[in-house]
């Protein structure tokens, strides 16, 4: 053959192999695809498919054993018995029996112990524990009695007219001067909520009106009413804070403020200058007006 090629082309011995390698590779590449065609076993079809899920759902409804797994499984779930129940006296036991674990009502059980109280039933979705699927079966049995916080407030309701003929006897703390210790001297402030309140001052600057005090974590508006009596705010040992010259750590360490709006606060200053009153300070898209009025004690030009 190779003697038949040579009298029409000019090959040598190394060139006529490297031809047949090549001839016998792409032979193979041709044949590789119809060999594996023949070889691999069919798909099975549509109607087998269906068949084989037939005999499989059969089994398994048939199998005694899958059932009385399946039962047992049911079984073992927890059952919840809903039944109506004040969320101020409940002990733990009884927030187990409506599905919490141990841990989840031990911790509603420490934040009432630190003051905390419900005084409707959507406050039950401020706990974290408590989840929003449980919040709904829960919501229409709860019924709230004359709770400690609400007998308190009622009873300030009824005597303010006496308390205020009777101002003399009432001592009034000016809030922003005083230290953890001094706070307790405060009815209704102790050693948990002096430490929260000179915190969240702290982060403030000062505080600028009483009602600030809701924003303590634990402090709700029976609470509130109790310790409102006893206080006054020096809104001159607020510190300001120069919007002008503060950098964005400064700001970004104000309760009112978020990561967002401080980085806008300052974009907008580096590209429009400085700021010169509030008006321009609502010009920063993010930033919600209400938002800057509770800055307005705060903020200085």
């Amino acid at each position: 053959m190779r003697k038949w090629i040579n009298s029409y082309f000019n090959f040598t011995k190394a060139e006529f192999n490297g031809i047949c390698t090549l001839l016998v590779v792409i032979t193979l590449c041709l044949a590789l695809p119809r060999m594996y065609n023949w070889f691999r076993p069919d798909a099975p079809t549509k109607a087998e498919i269906q068949e084989i899920q037939a005999l499989n759902l059969e089994g398994t409804i048939k199998n005694p054993a899958a059932q009385n797994n399946a039962y047992e499984a049911k079984a073992a779930s927890p059952k919840i018995k809903l039944h109506a129940f004040d969320p101020n006296t409940l002990d733990q036991q009884g927030w187990q029996g409506f599905g919490l674990s141990p841990k989840q009502a031990g911790a509603i059980i420490k934040y009432r112990q630190k003051g905390g109280r419900f005084r409707k039933a959507e406050d039950l979705q401020k706990m974290y524990t408590i989840r929003p699927e449980i919040y709904q079966q829960l919501k229409p049995y709860v019924q709230i009695k004359d709770s400690i916080s609400q007998v308190r407030f009622r009873t300030y309701s009824t005597t303010k007219a006496n308390r205020a003929a009777n101002t003399s006897a009432v001592v009034v703390y000016e809030l922003n001067g005083l230290d953890t210790m001094g706070m307790q001297a405060i009815n209704g402030i102790g050693p948990t909520f002096a430490r929260r309140i000179y915190k969240y001052r702290e982060r403030l600057g000062g505080f600028a009106r009483p009602e600030q005090l809701l924003e303590v974590f634990g402090i709700d508006s029976a609470h509130y009413e109790q310790i409102r009596p006893q206080i006054k705010i020096d809104e001159g040992q607020v510190r300001k804070i120069n919007i002008n010259t503060a950098d964005f750590e400064t700001l970004r360490q104000h309760p009112y403020l978020r990561y967002k709006q401080v980085n806008a606060i300052i974009e907008y200053r580096k590209q429009h200058g400085n700021y010169s009153s509030f008006a321009d300070l609502k010009k920063v898209a993010i930033l919600p007006a209400e938002t800057v009025d509770k800055l307005v004690p705060y903020f200085s030009f």
